[in-house]
């Protein structure tokens, strides 16, 4: 389709002014007009938008696609639900220098993303060891969204230390393998990635030959870090971050990176994960967001936590989920999760259970989750009066303590108990500070991870309902104009990502929803095949994305992909402002 007008819909711009009802002609790739008049084109075709809210594109800022990409490079879930910049190479994770074993098990177990699947694609196609040559690969490929990345912190020690070296707590690199890192994270800034990701979170584990070691970012020094964030900082560039999520000291750490002490030095753009309300921790959203104000405000840095806008509803596969590894008893069960024997005797273990409900008692102790198993609900199980019941109701009937309870029913039937629960932002009713907080930027969504047990594809459009609701409910969170600005340019200008709004001669990246068709149903859960045999817990309600366009095509219309779309290439690479090396 070489030129379209989109007619008469109410145009969001993006940039936070106020909406208006008009229209917008697309031709070659680009938008050529945005009237409040009607606008005449010899040859276009006429989209009728009447009713219906015309805005940028989304972005979504935190994914791991970095495996998806190569495997099914449509990344249709996120453009069905009218994404259409996405960044890649978060949590110090990036497939561009790594070998195919090192990318394999520094991804899989931490992003929960089926190793059966991502290793054989990757034998047969990478042939790519820059960046230069990721980006010219992806670009050959039937790309759906605009993509940017980071270059992953971990990738690039993997690479010059070698996997072993670079995996031992004691053994730092030299002098002359620092060189080669900064010459690497120069290179990857040269090609455009926006900045490097880095990790400090105990968490994320290895999979494959190296299980349960921490990826490898986790064991840089301070000495090592700030060789890498002097490199961003004085080139512009972005640093992106996960703290331990547990003690949360390392906040302050990226805090203070992107701080420039009163033009001592130049300010350094940081966001770190993540900004949400705990059960667990209700006053750490609070104690964070004013120690972050704090530093933009008086230090003069540019911090923002990537805030999680929706509830964080999680689903478990007996112990397969990444919250045990909060605590020594739950860390070691997930260690021991590849031989299910010795697991077990351990789980069944009297003083193992003892230590366990010791952990599980302390409420006290920093933490994600809320460690309550009364809030713990079973989906699915081989005994179906289970269903619906939280482990403390089921352990009330065998007369148990809960802890044994969970344990005996791991033990018992491994991944077929299935459960969920929900960590936080379970309040709506709490979101307008959420939402309006100045130290945030929404994001966080994970996409093309954890494919079992999360499902944040739409939060845009989940975002859009919770605001909906609430002026229906006569107590606004925010104007419309600031969450379609929340959701698109304040996220490209803070990513310098060019993207995120309507403008004449910008890139046409357009999303058309149709708000009578926005109801509560964009926050159901449902289980959708993404690639053969290999099924994902999504949301979906594909009636309210009316229409998607990437690069002026059009990717979505009316509930369905166009037959373009997953064989043609739509997306591009958003280059960084560092980039050097020309688009191709």
């Amino acid at each position: 389709m070489s030129a379209y007008v989109i007619s008469g819909g109410t145009i969001f711009d993006g940039t936070g002014g106020r909406s208006f009802r008009g229209n917008v002609l697309v031709e070659g790739g680009k938008i050529r007009a945005i009237s409040r008049s009607p606008l005449a084109h010899s040859t276009a075709e006429v989209i009728d938008a009447t009713g219906k809210w015309v805005m940028p594109g989304f972005i979504d800022n935190h994914t791991h696609y970095d495996g998806e990409i190569i495997v099914s490079p449509s990344l249709s879930e996120s453009v069905r639900h009218g994404v259409t910049s996405v960044i890649l190479g978060g949590c110090s994770l990036s497939f561009v220098y790594s070998d195919v074993d090192d990318c394999c098990d520094m991804f899989t177990r931490v992003e929960a993303f089926p190793r059966d699947v991502l290793l054989p694609i990757l034998e047969e196609r990478k042939a790519w060891s820059t960046p230069a040559e990721w980006i010219a690969h992806l670009e050959r490929q039937a790309i759906g969204p605009n993509f940017a990345s980071f270059i992953g912190h971990s990738d690039i020690r993997s690479r010059v230390m070698g996997i072993d070296r670079a995996l031992e707590k004691d053994v730092q690199p030299s002098e002359e393998e620092m060189a080669r890192m900064v010459s690497m994270l120069e290179e990857s800034l040269d090609a455009g990635m926006i900045g490097i990701s880095m990790q400090h979170n105990p968490w994320d584990k290895m999979d494959g030959r190296h299980w349960s070691k921490l990826l490898p970012a986790a064991y840089a020094t301070r000495r090592e870090r700030n060789a890498l964030t002097e490199v961003i900082r004085a080139r512009g560039a972005h640093l992106q971050g996960v703290p331990n999520l547990v003690s949360r000291v390392a906040a302050l750490w990226y805090m203070a990176q992107s701080a420039s002490f009163f033009g001592y030095r130049k300010k350094l753009k940081s966001s770190m994960v993540a900004m949400m309300d705990l059960k667990g921790d209700p006053y750490i959203r609070g104690l964070i967001s004013f120690i972050a104000s704090i530093f933009n405000r008086v230090f003069g840095a540019d911090f923002r936590m990537q805030a999680f806008p929706v509830p964080f509803r999680v689903y478990a596969q007996g112990m397969e989920l990444v919250i045990f590894e909060e605590f020594p008893t739950g860390e070691l069960a997930r260690h021991l999760s590849r031989d299910l024997k010795k697991r077990n005797e351990t789980l069944s273990d009297p003083a193992y259970r003892e230590a366990f409900k010791k952990h599980y008692r302390n409420k006290l102790a920093p933490k994600v989750w809320q460690k309550d198993f009364g809030d713990a609900y079973v989906r699915k199980a081989p005994d179906a009066s289970m269903i619906g019941k939280s482990f403390v109701e089921i352990a009330q009937e065998r007369n148990q303590h809960p802890v044994d309870t969970f344990l005996d029913l791991v033990v018992e039937q491994d991944q077929a108990i299935e459960w969920e629960t929900t960590i936080g932002n379970h309040d709506p009713s709490r979101y307008k500070d959420l939402y309006n907080d100045p130290n945030g930027i929404f994001g966080f969504a994970d996409s093309g991870a954890h494919i079992n047990s999360m499902a944040f594809y739409n939060f845009p459009l989940r975002v859009l309902r919770y605001v909906q609701a609430s002026h229906e409910a006569g107590a606004p969170l925010m104007s419309y104009e600031k969450a379609v600005w929340r959701l698109t340019k304040e996220n490209a200008d803070f990513f310098n990502l060019d993207a995120g709004h309507l403008a004449v001669g910008k890139r046409a990246d357009i999303t058309v929803i149709d708000p009578s068709k926005l109801t509560d149903a964009v926050h159901e859960y449902h289980t959708a095949e993404f690639l053969p045999g290999v099924g994902r817990l999504v949301n979906r309600d594909d009636d309210v994305v009316d229409l998607v366009a990437i690069n002026g095509k059009i990717a979505w219309r009316s509930g369905a992909f166009t037959a373009a779309f997953g064989q043609e290439r739509f997306g591009e690479f958003l280059r960084g402002t560092n980039a050097t090396v020309p688009p191709p």
